[in-house]
């Protein structure tokens, strides 16, 4: 799906989709996200955030899992199957497995609850300066200076396009934001802690379970590499973290 990042209506505002069964929470967040500047629809179920996603074309969705009709695991799907817009997910502390799934479905992030408004904001705006694609024309037929060529594999950092043998590999914002950290430092290891840092924008003393980035790791893996359980590009880099490694 192509993203019209002003929307239907032709609003610059950059729209939010807010999807939670509690009314108390989608008043809270509708009111702070819209004095943060943004335009916000709202669902208080899976079936109509589907319904609103086709009809409002959001640049970011805020979702809980555990919702009637359909969960937010299901809204994850079916958004997925027609696009890459960032999604953030709103799963209770306890429940690891659930953030776990969300990822692994196509998530871009989450926040516990209970949350602080203030810290979804933050979220918020983290996830879109990094996942919004950059409004570049470049003629039929042309390259741009920044193009990576490793194997099979080319990377258009200036698209934030990827392709395997002229075919297009569909990532995610925060995929791209990740691999194109990696790719631009060939061969520097990096921790879990320091790729937070870098692509999710999170503050050095921020608390969150890294397996964030293991499980962007895993996907990116699961469309670039070969075979995804032998990597050959992105390297599990032995007691730091993950680094990248071009061939040819």
């Amino acid at each position: 799906m192509t993203k019209d990042v002003q929307g239907e209506s032709g609003d610059s505002k950059q729209k939010i989709l807010v999807v939670d069964d509690e009314a108390s929470i989608r008043r809270i967040l509708e009111t702070r996200l819209k004095m943060a500047g943004y335009s916000v629809v709202t669902a208080e179920d899976g079936e109509e955030a589907v319904e609103l996603f086709n009809k409002t074309n959001p640049d970011l969705v805020i979702l809980d899992v555990m919702m009637p009709k359909m969960d937010g695991y299901g809204v994850t799907r079916e958004i997925r199957r027609v696009s890459d817009i960032p999604i953030i997910i709103l799963t209770a502390l306890g429940d690891v497995s659930e953030r776990i799934t969300g990822l692994e479905l196509g998530a871009d992030d989450y926040v516990i609850k209970p949350f602080s408004p203030k810290e979804l904001e933050a979220r918020v705006k983290a996830v879109l300066r990094r996942t919004v694609s950059k409004d570049i024309t470049v003629p039929v037929g042309k390259t741009t200076k920044n193009v990576i060529t490793t194997g099979n594999i080319k990377i258009d950092t200036a698209r934030r396009q990827v392709y395997r043998k002229n075919e297009r590999i569909r990532l995610t914002g925060m995929e791209f934001s990740l691999l194109e950290l990696l790719v631009n430092n060939s061969g520097t290891a990096y921790s879990r802690n320091e790729i937070l840092q870098h692509v999710w924008a999170y503050p050095p003393d921020h608390r969150i379970d890294t397996r964030v980035v293991d499980v962007h790791i895993s996907r990116l893996r699961s469309k670039l590499e070969t075979d995804p359980t032998n990597p050959e590009l992105i390297l599990t880099a032995r007691g730091i973290g993950y680094m990248f490694q071009r061939i040819g």
